[in-house]
């Protein structure tokens, strides 16, 4: 089963706090997107940029970014996964983009996603928002924006469950 991280309303209010967060920090300006990393990035950019619009009175562009191909770990991995598609309508060259995943762990993900928008373009800067910091970095990565950061051991994993995705909100940690 796992310990009860966030509820459904805790999810609410951590993606509503980074969005007013994010405008605290990047402004209200035009050249502000949101990228969601696949799978579980991508419904938290969505309500992330909706929680910006809410506060902004604006509309936030939402991309969808899959990394598979700059992972690096696909030449340890068992079996290759299956690469998605990028799904970005908007010029990144220039832009202020934030970054969205559920989880940061060893900062791997989060490097593969700032190689392939990079690959897209130059960013005037990127920043990252999580859902869950958990710690373990193994890269010199970090989240500029974190709806909650937990301890965790290595070996212990933490699940999130979106409705989009999964039915429900709510997030896990199971040892």
């Amino acid at each position: 089963m796992g310990k009860t991280v966030l509820t459904e309303k805790e999810i609410a209010l951590a993606v509503n706090r980074i969005a007013y967060e994010v405008v605290e920090s990047l402004g209200d300006r035009d050249d502000l997107c949101v990228v969601g990393i696949r799978s579980r990035g991508v419904p938290l950019a969505f309500r992330l940029a909706q929680a910006i619009a809410t506060v902004t009175g604006g509309q936030v562009p939402v991309g969808i970014l899959d990394i598979t191909v700059f992972r690096d770990d696909l030449i340890t991995a068992s079996t290759i996964p299956e690469a998605r598609s990028t799904e970005i309508d908007f010029d990144v060259n220039g832009k202020r983009i934030v970054l969205v995943d559920d989880v940061l762990f060893t900062g791997r993900t989060i490097h593969a996603a700032i190689a392939a928008l990079m690959q897209l373009g130059r960013p005037a800067l990127i920043r990252t928002a999580v859902l869950i910091d958990r710690g373990h970095r193994e890269l010199p990565i970090h989240a500029d924006f974190v709806g909650k950061s937990i301890d965790t051991l290595y070996g212990e994993s933490v699940d999130v469950f979106l409705s989009e995705t999964d039915g429900q909100d709510i997030v896990k940690l199971k040892g």
